[in-house]
């Protein structure tokens, strides 16, 4: 049998998705049920458990196929976006709504229950959910299964953003969490697919996969005289995004936060911590 990523393959000894029979070793195979995230963003652990580490997160509006529910709150399954597999809450969980029509384009927005911004919100959901809207009253848009949004805060979900540095530095301060993917916390490479997915630009959730997969190799990787705006710089489990000629931003443990900071002193201190650049990608030509 050929060997898969088992990050991103619904398969284990005893329980594999069923369009994997054939390509993989298990003792059944389901064909899964297709649900829907209903919190504004739910934990995608290793384990079944509260205290398990954290992959990924899962935004509001998100798509799951679910292999097996455990009977004690959790389900084991896929995301439909970048295909990652772990285990959710089942409570975070729940059919699948109408085709989503708008996504969220500002860091976080309110659902409120009525239409009146003074009413208590029900939810803050983070920049990239998405929902379907039934319509819109004034400067409400009133989601599919009830709730009041600001607008303002949505775009279509065929509208994407210009300029993925740009998203980038609108997390700038907001703090370093392993796996998160949202204002509230973020690691580098959630960063940059939260970035690149605001642009329409598909991208994998680790930096390992997002160095394989994003953009086109610059050579040599070690010469940072050429470097663009826009180029992925990479380490061995780290990336950062150039903004400039002189500056770069990244989601990092040493600042505990998402940091703007001088090119040169970051990859500096990142070598003398023992790690060297292994490769810079640039999106489009070049």
């Amino acid at each position: 049998m050929p060997a898969f990523d088992p990050r991103v393959t619904p398969a284990r000894p005893d329980l594999a998705a069923k369009y994997l029979e054939g390509k993989v070793e298990a003792a059944r195979f389901v064909e899964g049920k297709s649900r829907e995230v209903i919190e504004p963003q739910a934990p995608l652990r290793s384990a079944p458990r509260p205290d398990a580490l954290l992959l990924t997160e899962a935004l509001w509006g998100e798509r799951m196929t679910i292999y097996e529910a455990n009977g004690e709150g959790w389900a084991w399954g896929q995301l439909a976006v970048d295909g990652y597999v772990g285990w959710l809450p089942e409570s975070a969980l729940g059919p699948p709504g109408a085709p989503a029509t708008h996504k969220v384009a500002a860091l976080r927005t309110l659902v409120f229950p009525g239409p009146s911004i003074k009413l208590p919100p029900l939810a803050g959901l983070p920049l990239g959910s998405t929902l379907a809207v039934a319509r819109f009253e004034d400067r409400l848009a009133i989601i599919s299964g009830g709730g009041y949004v600001p607008a303002a805060h949505l775009r279509p979900v065929g509208e994407f953003e210009s300029d993925f540095v740009a998203v980038a530095e609108r997390f700038a301060g907001v703090p370093y969490l392993w796996g998160g993917k949202t204002a509230l916390g973020l690691d580098c490479s959630g960063l940059v697919q939260v970035a690149l997915t605001a642009c329409g630009i598909p991208c994998p959730r680790d930096s390992d996969m997002q160095e394989a997969a994003v953009g086109m190799p610059v050579t040599p990787a070690g010469d940072c005289a050429n470097l663009q705006r826009g180029d992925l710089l990479f380490w061995k489990g780290h990336v950062a995004i150039v903004r400039g000629s002189d500056s770069l931003i990244h989601a990092n443990a040493f600042h505990m936060a998402v940091a703007v900071e001088p090119m040169t002193g970051a990859i500096e201190r990142i070598r003398q911590a023992g790690s060297e650049l292994t490769s810079v990608r640039r999106l489009g030509r070049g």
